[in-house]
């Protein structure tokens, strides 16, 4: 493409007032050979746009750089089809965050001019990898409420859907529900179950197509065009979608492990479930003698939030002994319930159910702690209780006991199971001539269970390391969406989770799976650079197959083909730019985000022989905000940082570290995402990638006689931005206490 760059400079938001706008117009047209460079009062204003789409329209402009406020604000005003647009941020890395008209600011200011033109001489228009065949249909696996309701979602708004049940029928827990929950206000009365309804729209849908007594034997493919053979019937049927709901559904946690609790030591301890099959058959009796049951106790948290069971809430528990409370009053007015808890918690509006079974004079709630169930006389049991709310320790007789179980995923493989398939893939090792390792640990997302992906690093989801089998769904900042593009989660495998709030993440997820095949189509990302028509663009020529691209992608969108060499599969490409970063030799790019860009523009940066310059590498999508924050609230930033704004510090390549000090940058920043499971990274864990190559790029500064300590990482949050300044500030500190860079003689 032949260039026409235009460089627009805004004067409003007290930009003018802080930097000389006639020496930022001498950078671009003197210094850099801009002949079109224009200024404005407010360029976000009608006005100003217009004049930006004349000159595209008259002069041919196709390259744009917008000296303005934040890449982040203005986005609809400052986008113009067909040509590459570069924001330089004046506004709040400059005029808000700086002392006006000082010498320091004004050379910030050109420093700023000097980035968005090098930027956006380097960058080119995209041009989508588009996928030769599409199949536009949602597969859902799992047919209970959850995978219903999402089914229903993709099918009313005219997608096709192909709906995999491993039961005889549809209808999941849902179905085995004697009185489901309240689902509309006032929340105060139980209701008959929906469940029969769906499952009639379901079967009778025209856009719908339902296996049951099935199992997903292999999917195959990328968002857009996946093959899948699922097991039917004895037999296998083929077929093709672009995109997957899984959701799988939950079990009860094994009651067997908590005879601490009574059960099995007693027929009349029964579990949740259990009594729902009972409420179901009409009458609430007593397992052991089939007489009626007068005084019901339910203890809440029978596995759950217990670090020898289930550490988390399962979240439908409380509820669902208020729920069984209720049948028991309604079976006999004069019957009691006792709900022993450890905390009652009824999100949302169900506090209103809450409230409704507290005012019922037959329902006695108390807080405790279980010392002990024992035997009692005539197969009545004894719950031994302390720390109630009198303080005091107590003892309930009844005649039954419910436990409230936990909630387990589906997608969780059990200990024991994982130990046989260790067991399994290491024989499997030996006797191909490998020497299994009785040490490693197999990770979950490797045993086949419920997708059977043909990808490299295993067949399953990856699971956070405390998820407890939860799909690692990258909550925190994108729900439903999983490390594997394409793949969304919904209901009980995504979190613990109540029926309602099941059906509205079903929702969700459905709309997920559609966006996917409608961005697929169109060559665009999905979560979180949804506007992202790039694709990684691979020089194989220079490839050395060091497969450190297939090890690092988040999102195993790099396969390696019979010979070892890396290839990527470009519609599961969420365009993080992981394998840029992770590349030795360099020969991974994006037409708008490229080695050389980022070297390029460190390259263009004025370095006087007196004063500091540090380079800062910021992720765009955490750090970044929290800077923007700090402008707002007017902190001021030490005027000797430079900052680039990167897709991820797993971009991070180690030649922009040796090409900014070989420049006579003084010192680098790279600031991103705090490490750990409990702060997700939107690319999983890019910053830990960084810290991982800037270990091995240190021990090599040390051998160049500079100092390691010349370039830092900082974690920091999105809500870190009062913290920023200090962080900066004591970071420049350290680096004006040691000798000038000797390269800045060069």
């Amino acid at each position: 493409m032949d260039k026409k760059i235009g460089v627009y400079i805004c004067k409003g938001c007290g930009i003018a007032d802080a930097v000389e706008i006639e020496k930022l117009e001498e950078v671009a047209t003197k210094e850099k050979k801009i002949p079109l460079c224009k200024t404005h009062d407010a360029l976000c204003s009608p006005e100003g746009v217009d004049r930006i789409k004349k000159d595209i329209s008259d002069e041919g402009v196709n390259s744009i750089v917008v000296a303005a406020c934040s890449p982040r604000a203005k986005h609809k005003e400052f986008a113009f089809p067909g040509s590459v647009v570069v924001r330089t941020n004046l506004r709040e890395m400059v005029a808000w965050t700086q002392e006006p008209k000082t010498e320091d600011t004004i050379a910030l200011a050109e420093d700023y001019m000097r980035l968005g033109i090098s930027n956006v001489q380097n960058s080119f228009p995209p041009e989508p990898f588009l996928l030769e065949e599409m199949d536009k249909s949602v597969l859902v696996i799992g047919g209970g409420i959850t995978g219903m309701t999402s089914s229903l979602g993709a099918a009313d708004a005219g997608y096709n859907v192909i709906l995999v049940e491993k039961e005889e029928e549809l209808g999941g827990w849902a179905k085995k529900m004697h009185k489901q929950l309240p689902q509309s206000y006032p929340f105060e009365s139980l209701e008959t179950p929906t469940v029969s309804a769906t499952m009639d729209k379901v079967n009778s849908h025209d856009k719908i197509k339902v296996f049951t007594s099935s199992t997903v034997d292999k999917i195959v493919g990328v968002p857009g065009m996946y093959d899948v053979s699922i097991r039917t019937n004895g037999g296998s049927e083929q077929i093709k979608a672009g995109s997957v709901v899984l959701s799988a559904g939950w079990r009860p946690y094994d009651a067997n492990k908590l005879d601490h609790l009574g059960y099995g030591q007693n027929p009349n301890v029964i579990t949740n479930a259990q009594m729902e099959e009972m409420a179901s058959s009409g009458k609430i009796t007593r397992p052991s003698d089939g007489k009626e049951a007068k005084k019901v106790a339910f203890i809440q948290c029978a596995g759950s939030r217990d670090e020898n069971h289930l550490p988390y809430c399962s979240s439908y528990c409380c509820l669902t002994s208020l729920k069984q409370a209720a049948y028991v009053r309604e079976n006999n007015p004069d019957a009691l319930a006792y709900i022993i808890y450890k905390d009652m918690r009824t999100p949302g509006q169900y506090e209103l159910f809450y409230k409704k079974m507290q005012s019922d004079p037959g329902v006695m709630m108390t807080k405790g702690e279980i010392v002990e169930v024992r035997n009692s006389a005539g197969d009545n049991l004894e719950i031994v209780l302390k720390d109630t709310l009198l303080g005091e320790s107590i003892v309930l007789e009844a005649d039954m006991l419910v436990l409230a179980t936990g909630m387990v995923p589906n997608t969780r493989i059990e200990p024991e199971n994982l130990a046989e398939w260790k067991a399994k893939f290491d024989e499997e090792l030996k006797a191909s001539g490998g020497k299994p390792d009785p040490n490693a640990v197999l990770e979950p997302h490797k045993v086949p269970n419920l997708l059977n992906l043909d990808y490299k690093q295993g067949p399953e989801l990856p699971q956070l390391e405390e998820a407890y089998g939860f799909a690692d769904s990258n909550y925190i900042c994108f729900q439903y969406e999983t490390l594997r593009t394409g793949i969304f989660t919904a209901g009980s495998i995504r979190q613990p989770m109540h029926m309602l709030g099941s059906v509205e993440d079903a929702m969700g997820a459905s709309l997920k799976a559609i966006q996917c095949i409608e961005a697929t189509e169109k060559g665009y990302s999905i979560h979180p650079r949804a506007w992202d028509q790039t694709y990684p663009e691979v020089n194989l020529t220079k490839c050395t197959s060091c497969k450190r691209c297939t090890e690092e992608c988040p999102f195993g969108a790099i396969e390696e083909d019979e010979k070892g060499t890396p290839f990527h599969k470009m519609s599961r490409c969420r365009r993080c730019g992981t394998c840029l970063g992770s590349c030795p030799e360099r020969v991974i790019n994006f037409k708008d985000f490229s080695i050389n860009m980022i070297s390029s523009m460190f390259k263009s940066l004025d370095v006087p022989e007196e004063g500091l310059r540090i380079i800062g590498l910021v992720c765009e999508n955490d750090a970044y905000p929290a800077m923007d924050a700090a402008a707002l609230n007017r902190e001021k930033i030490n005027p000797a940082f430079r900052f680039v704004p990167v897709r991820c510090l797993g971009n991070l390549n180690l030649a922009w570290i040796a090409d900014a000090l070989s420049r006579g940058i003084d010192g680098m920043v790279l600031m991103g995402c705090k490490f750990g499971e409990n702060y997700q990274c939107h690319y999983v864990r890019g910053s830990e990638l960084a810290n991982e190559r800037l270990g091995k790029l240190q021990e090599t500064l040390g051998r160049l006689m500079l100092e390691p300590e010349r370039v830092q990482l900082m974690q920091l949050s999105i809500q870190d931005y009062d913290k920023l300044p200090q962080m900066l500030n004591d970071f420049a500190e350290e680096i004006g206490e040691m000798e000038p860079n000797p390269f800045k003689e060069f």
